[in-house]
Order: structure tokens, then sequence, then C-alpha cells
């Protein structure tokens, strides 16, 4: 990437925070949400002298995916050294992996499933183990992928789906790439919309994201929600179509995020807000010009990275999209990093939406305490600090209000009954 939007990197971090951050408003922005945290967390402890990185080189993960996109941005183009850091990509072969290196330290941080990080908060679909969300890395962006076989059998949308589904025979088979994952929510969110009832009408299984398109070229599932490039990659290779975005499913919807553990945070309170402040920066770099889009774009598609061909990954990136089917459009709500940092404030909505999806799926025997769990998981605090130095917005309050595709609105008030209000669940 060579376009660097005229922007200086000022190699001494202090100066550039001692021109930057403004406390004051970091201070303001988080006392207008309510917000508190244990004392080792609070603002008193990032005062002039002691804010530099108490971990200066970090290791953090990522899963071959076009939203990953900020986080090498962020380690490969000067973003970690702005504040102190050094930031080492490393690209892991499933999220069950990331999860397991979270827990053991052998990552600092990663680009991770939002769903995932709720999961092991609760101890399901592993160990239980106390997560921290720093920040929200994208919004929109993923696909559901039908084979051509279901084409060939004249299914081309959820409604001839639904049909075939209600027809009997062999059921369908569908992938999802993390038993607690947000392709999981997505595709149960939209096969539920249908009528269709993922736990008991289809098959689903697991398989990490590179190997979706694999996986149904042989055979192997019959649909599959993934993030891209691989829903492209399918029509690309002709394999399958796009049956919907998630972005149709829920606009602007919560995605990946930056995860680490909750030990991580309380050691190293310094270099975590640091590090929600590299790839904030990158994140707003990104969205600065379709130029730096398509640089990013170009540096992604690389075999250390996502390893997939720029005219795949690169038209969705700059939300051109075409299903497979003849159809093409410019998509209102594509892949977004930043938009001044509403993408990506950890909203405690976003992670009690999915708290609510395990509930209704089973995963969840009781109802949790929905709004203590988001309290504890996501660092509303941290994440207010850092966007203030930036100068980006930060909401004025942790909920946020959502209508999904079947026109029921999710706005965080009272997830219980929004569990429980569903015809089809587990």
């Amino acid at each position: 990437m060579t376009d660097r939007d005229s922007k200086t990197v000022d190699s001494s971090r202090r100066n550039f925070l001692k021109q930057s951050i403004t406390l004051a408003g970091a201070a303001a922005g988080i006392a207008a949400l309510g917000l508190s945290a244990p004392a080792s967390l609070r603002s008193a402890a990032w005062a002039a002298g002691s804010d530099a990185p108490e971990k200066a080189a970090l290791k953090v993960g990522f899963i071959p995916l076009t939203d990953c996109a900020s986080l090498v941005v962020a380690a490969t183009q000067g973003f970690g050294e702005k504040y102190g850091l050094s930031i080492t990509p490393s690209k892991e072969a499933s999220w069950a992996g990331v999860r397991d290196k979270l827990n053991t330290g052998e990552l600092d941080a990663a680009h991770v499933l939002y769903g995932m990080m709720y999961g092991a908060q609760l101890g399901l679909a592993g160990p239980q183990k106390d997560m921290a969300v720093l920040m929200g890395l994208n919004q929109n962006g993923q696909a559901i992928t039908l084979s051509r076989q279901l084409r060939e059998a004249g299914v081309t949308n959820g409604a001839q789906l639904a049909e075939h589904v209600r027809k009997g025979g062999n059921p369908l088979t569908f992938a999802q790439t993390f038993p607690t994952g947000t392709h999981a929510m997505w595709l149960y969110y939209w096969l539920g919309s249908l009528g269709i009832n993922p736990m008991s009408d289809v098959k689903t299984i697991v398989v990490p994201p590179p190997q979706m398109v694999a996986n149904m070229r042989v055979g192997n599932m019959d649909g599959f929600c993934v993030g891209e490039p691989w829903g492209a990659r399918a029509i690309f290779d002709r394999i399958g179509f796009t049956a919907t975005t998630t972005q149709r499913i829920w606009p602007d919807h919560p995605e990946k995020v930056l995860g680490t553990t909750r030990a991580f945070i309380e050691q190293f309170p310094n270099a975590a807000r640091a590090l929600i402040m590299a790839i904030l920066d990158a994140s707003r770099f990104i969205e600065a010009s379709d130029e730096n889009r398509k640089s990013t774009a170009r540096l992604i598609s690389g075999k250390a990275y996502v390893n997939a061909p720029v005219q795949v990954i690169e038209p969705r990136f700059l939300a051109h999209y075409e299903d497979g089917l003849g159809n093409s459009w410019k998509d209102d709500h594509a892949m977004a990093f930043c938009k001044d940092g509403s993408v990506n404030f950890p909203y405690h909505s976003d992670g009690m939406w999915f708290l609510t999806q395990f509930k209704r799926w089973g995963l969840l025997k009781e109802a949790p305490d929905y709004s203590a769990v988001a309290a504890q998981v996501n660092q509303t605090m941290l994440y207010a600090e850092a966007a203030s130095a930036l100068k980006l917005s930060v909401p004025g309050s942790p909920l946020r209000s959502s209508t999904l595709i079947d026109g029921v609105v999710w706005d965080g008030s009272n997830p219980a009954v929004y569990a429980e209000s569903f015809a089809i669940k587990a």
C-alpha cells in the first residue's frame, strides 16, 4: 500500500498524544454512558507519563476473511508504531484455534466472531473464560450461499428454498463457521424467517471459512454462511450463488470484533487502548477513499493474509455486488469499517442480541442476566477513551435500535421477552 492520504506517521507516540488527546473529552463521553470500571482500568490510570503501552509487542490473530482488513493495515502500514506498538498479525486456521490461543495467551488479541466471545464468557462451545470485546471491526459483509445443484432444482430464493424443504426427502445440509458464531446466528435467523427450523428441518455442520468453497465443490453441503470473500469466490468458481447477504437480514449488523481476555486488559490497559487506537485509525484510513479501499484489497489478497484473487475481494469491498443469478447492484449496507466510529462502538445491545439467539436455539437452557454479561464483556470505557482521543464520535447510549428481516425490532430494552417471542425456536 503506497497511498497514505498525505498523512504523516508521527514517530513519537507521546507527541501525537499531546496533539490529539483531550482527556476531558474522553471523560465526558464516558460519563454520558454512565459507565464504571475497576480502578485499574479507570481514566486516572491513563495520565501523562504513564500512558505508554505496558506491552509493546503484540501478537494478534486473524482468520483469512475480508473483514480482517483493518487489523492487517494497522499491523503493516505504520499505525501500530504510531501508538507505540509492534503488531504481529498471526494467520489462524479456525475460530476454535483462535479461541484456544486467546485462552492460553499465545495470542494477545484477535479478529474474532462476536458471538464466540460471548460463548466463551458463558462456557458454551469451549471452556469458560472471562473475555473482553474492545471494539467492533466491521459491520455487514457476510453472505449465505446456496449450491449450483439447488439452483438446478429450481431454488433461487428463500421462498423456493422453504418450499423445497417442506416437500421432505433427504434433509439439506448447511454449514456455518462456529457453534456460537455470527455466521451460525445469521443462518439460523434467516432460515427461521422463512419458516424453516434450523434445529430440526435441516442439518448444520461447522466448517472453517477458507474451506467452505472446497467443501461445497465436493458436495458436502447445500448452503453455507460465511464472511467474504468466500461467498464471492463460490460465484467466481461457479459452484454456488448468493441467496442473501447478511445486511439484508440485519442492515448494519455487528460482525467481527477485536477480542481479548479480561486478564489481558487488567494487566495491560494502556496496550489495549493503544491497540484500539491503532485499529481505529487504520479503519478510518481504509474508508477515506476508494483508492484506499482498492489498495487495501490488494494488500489483503496476498498469500500471507486472505490468499484470494483481488478480483474476488475488491468488488464487494467497494459495495459492487452480483449474485451469480444475473443480478447486480450497489449495496447501501456493504462492509463498513468506521463511519466516524459508529461501526466500532461495542454496543451492549449488540452483544445481548447474540445471547437472545443462544437462548432461542437452545444453546442456553436458562436466561442469563443479559445486561450484566454485556457490561462485563464489552469494554465501552476503554473504547470511549480511544475514540475520543481520535476525535471520533462516542454514542450517548450503549443500546441501539434495529429492524431485522422479519420486521421485528431489536433495541436491547427487554431481551428476555425478545428471546421467547419467536414462533420458531429450539
